[in-house]
């Protein structure tokens, strides 16, 4: 697995990026006790984060529950080439991937 796809209901207080440095940070510290093979585990740097109505929740964490289906069919660059432009957001390909 080189990604993964997750659904939060943020309040108005929490940043994005606290949200993703907890995520990160809790993530990595548990991954690297469950044994040899995860003891180089790292996140990349950089993350992306959309926003969706409350009319999708239930859309998205189908999706969510099939993405290892999903990416059989998409890659998870192609994918996130899509969200990209559907969401006009200008990007640069040289900055994208880490």
């Amino acid at each position: 697995m080189d990604h993964i796809h997750a659904l939060f209901a943020l309040g108005r207080t929490i940043a994005i990026a606290e949200l993703v440095e907890e995520v990160k940070t809790g993530s990595s510290k548990r991954l690297k006790t469950m044994g040899r093979k995860f003891r180089n585990f790292h996140w990349q740097r950089g993350y992306g984060a959309f926003s969706i109505g409350q009319s999708d929740v239930a859309e998205e964490k189908r999706y969510i529950q099939n993405q290892k289906e999903h990416h059989r069919r998409v890659s998870f660059e192609d994918e996130y080439r899509m969200l990209l432009k559907s969401y006009e957001i200008e990007f640069d390909e040289r900055y994208v991937w880490d």
